[in-house]
């Protein structure tokens, strides 16, 4: 399906949204999912932000992702760290579904639980947040995060479509308030348009630093890496991601 524009405003106040919010449709047991397992990991503007009650389980530190796509990082990060509460922003409703399938192990075809829950052995430190981003931004307190993850983000590579850059001077002030100082925003693009973009970015903001000192830090996947089925695809299609780290001053 090609992007669609999401023109909807609300009094002026809702920033648009440029892209796909459902792609193709979604089978039984991932709506299912949606219907009767999001509701217990979803947050909203109005939850209480206090990272003892927010998970299901008591966490050491608070991770984002924005625009998790499939949730193979997701599920897999917040399998390794079961003392990390991780919350996911994703718009587009079939990734949000598989996410969903990852983390509870229910595929199609399978037989559907009376109650469906988590996986045998994950933490429950995972919290979805199915819309923009941006509407939540407001709502997070200040210094609240250790790290954030903005993978693969879409590249806009037109000119007239710069503006939709993810990486812009308001979602980096934003992006910074709700960081803890020291705290991490990683980057990752295999798209030479939207690599350049961002170190120009990044370069001009004064609230972070680059924590490279070499080629090798940015050229490689760091230690804590998750390999998805982007990337990969990426990789076969000859297009060589880099990892771009930056810390909030």
């Amino acid at each position: 399906m090609t992007p669609q524009e999401d023109n909807e405003k609300n009094n002026g106040t809702t920033p648009k949204f440029f892209g796909r919010r459902k792609g193709r449709t979604i089978r039984k047991a991932k709506t299912t999912l949606l219907e009767k397992f999001l509701p217990k990991v979803q947050i909203s503007q109005s939850s209480d932000w206090n990272k003892d009650t927010l998970f299901g389980t008591k966490v050491e530190k608070v991770y984002l992702e924005i625009g998790f796509g499939n949730g193979e990082h997701l599920a897999e990060q917040a399998r390794r760290n079961p003392h990390i509460g991780f919350i996911g922003a994703e718009v587009f409703q079939n990734g949000v579904a598989n996410l969903l399938s990852l983390i509870t192990g229910i595929k199609e075809g399978h037989d559907l639980p009376e109650e469906i829950r988590l996986e045998q052995g994950r933490s429950d430190n995972i919290r979805v947040f199915s819309d923009d981003i941006r509407l939540l931004f407001s709502a997070l307190p200040d210094n609240f995060l250790d790290k954030v993850f903005l993978l693969f983000p879409d590249p806009w590579p037109k000119k007239k479509h710069a503006s939709r850059r993810f990486v812009n001077p308001d979602n980096l002030a934003q992006i910074a308030r709700i960081l803890k100082t020291g705290g991490i925003l990683r980057i990752a693009t295999d798209h030479k348009v939207y690599k350049d973009w961002t170190l120009r970015q990044m370069h001009a903001c004064p609230l972070f630093k680059w924590t490279a000192t070499c080629g090798k830090d940015w050229k490689y996947p760091p230690q804590d890496w998750v390999e998805t089925k982007y990337q990969r695809k990426a990789l076969r299609e000859g297009r060589r991601p880099v990892f771009l780290e930056y810390q909030k001053l």
